[in-house]
């Protein structure tokens, strides 16, 4: 599948169709708002406007999940509505545009469309293959470490997934005649479950991990008061985050064997493919040095101040003046400009939900049901139904923008640490994507790939999850605790 064609909400318009036809679900998305507005009685505390906005923005969501239509028209629909209602006007409403988190994510995808036409992308997958892939547990390792390098700059784990390691994957398996069928026990099985279980980890890991993070990150400003920057991120999910990297591969190397354990021709594959692109050459030199200094500069950003989404446009404005990304294939990145729509006019709701007082109202009432309860015991509870609530959800986004912002603020009113809860929360929404095959964008792309069955698929999901929750929260609730989240 041309990555091009799946778009942010983790489906593919040009290859799958809602599970519910357009009509039936613009049905239950109106009669939704009608409720909302006729049927559910207003809190006086919140005002007409408020509740409006709170209608618009659940109706918004549903739509993002029935998929009547492609997320950005939905998103645009909606803050159409927000001026025609009254609730804003026509600057107030696309104010969210012209913030800075927003055209990170934008710069972010440029980027990797450079990093990828470079065939930098490529490129790096292929030496860890080369380096550690001679036993089948090495390819594992070897494809979930490509990922996690490439999640430091690429915001698309489609991209990462279904335009870089899910071909690399295929060519792996099809040299030991591990095809979808009998013949998928060989290898194919493992090293599918590997990508996508260790993309999960790679999500959680960065800022940049995938495209929604950048949104749980604008509510903990928002309704925690807490800043998550790139560095501050991978700081907080560094030891978690390659803690479970370990052990991902490894549990499933026990929970699904491959029938062949080594791989020496995986190695060799790798190897040749790298005699064949050649010695790095000019583009994807440039491409390389901007990858270099974009990281760099993410993470030493407490030295230089310099704001995150200024350095990812630094990045781009490189890339454009030397010729290693053409403004051709820049206006070209429809996933990008996509994302660009449907995200800036989701914060602007996330922000009206708060300015109105609609979270605050939420947690107020979700606390004064757990009168009694210490933060910590509350913390655990409302983690696990968080977690596991992603059954629910066909992507990391709308599960974010469902259940983030209340939950956050259930459990700030109740006493935990804000910065404890802000993190968690948003790693847990990556983690939770584990546990389906519709969880995350890759996860229909991997999915169609048959080698997987369904009943593994969610039989290993299931396990996985625990093992991440065990590993996320005893070594990163201790690790936590050191750099003073808690």
């Amino acid at each position: 599948m041309n990555l091009m064609e799946v778009d942010a909400a983790g489906r593919s318009d040009a290859h799958e169709k809602p599970a519910i036809p357009p009509l039936v679900s613009t049905a239950i998305i109106l009669a939704l708002g009608i409720v909302i507005l006729y049927l559910v009685p207003r809190p006086a505390q919140v005002s007409i406007q408020g509740w409006r906005m709170l209608a618009i923005f659940l109706c918004t969501v549903l739509a993002l999940m029935l998929r009547p239509l492609p997320g950005g028209a939905a998103v645009l629909i909606g803050v159409t509505l927000t001026v025609l209602t009254g609730i804003f006007s026509v600057a107030q409403a696309l104010s969210a545009y012209g913030g800075s988190t927003v055209w990170l994510v934008l710069a972010a995808f440029l980027i990797a469309r450079a990093l990828i036409n470079s065939g930098l992308a490529r490129r790096i997958a292929l030496l860890f293959v080369r380096a550690i892939g001679h036993t089948s547990l090495g390819l594992g390792y070897s494809l979930v470490a490509s990922d996690i390098v490439l999640a430091g700059i690429i915001p698309s784990n489609a991209a990462r997934i279904g335009g870089v390691l899910l071909p690399i994957t295929r060519s792996l398996a099809a040299i030991y005649r591990s095809t979808p069928g009998p013949a998928a026990a060989l290898l194919g099985t493992y090293l599918m479950l590997t990508i996508y279980q260790g993309d999960v980890v790679a999500c959680a890991m960065f800022l940049t991990g995938q495209a929604s993070n950048t949104i749980g990150a604008a509510l903990a400003v928002q309704t925690a008061k807490v800043t998550l920057t790139w560095s501050s991120w991978f700081r907080a999910a560094a030891i978690p985050g390659f803690a479970a990297a370990l052990a991902v591969p490894w549990v499933i190397y026990r929970l699904s064997p491959p029938e062949i354990k080594f791989t020496p021709k995986a190695a060799e594959l790798a190897r040749r493919e790298l005699e064949e692109m050649g010695p790095m050459r000019g583009p994807e030199m440039i491409v390389l040095a901007v990858f270099l200094l974009v990281c760099g500069l993410w993470a030493t950003s407490t030295l230089h101040h310099l704001d995150t989404a200024m350095v990812a446009l630094i990045g781009v404005a490189i890339l454009l003046a030397t010729g290693a990304l053409s403004w051709g294939d820049a206006v070209r990145e429809h996933l990008a400009w996509d994302i660009f729509v449907w995200y800036g006019g989701l914060i602007r709701m996330g922000e009206a939900l708060n300015d109105f007082g609609i979270t605050a109202h939420f947690a107020r009432w979700v606390s004064s049901h757990f009168a009694g309860w210490t933060w910590p015991v509350l913390f655990c509870a409302i983690l696990l139904i968080y977690f596991y609530a992603h059954y629910a959800f066909a992507s990391i986004t709308t599960h974010i923008l469902s259940m983030y912002a209340p939950f956050v603020a259930v459990l700030v009113t109740a006493g935990a640490p804000a910065p404890l809860v802000a993190y968690a929360l948003v790693f847990a929404a990556n983690l939770s994507a584990s546990l389906t095959h519709y969880g995350t964008t890759p996860g229909p792309i991997v999915f169609a790939a048959d080698f997987v069955s369904h009943g593994r698929w969610w039989s290993v999901g299931l396990l996985i999850s625990i093992v991440n929750l065990a590993v996320w929260a005893g070594i990163g609730l201790v690790w936590w605790k050191a750099i003073g989240l808690w």
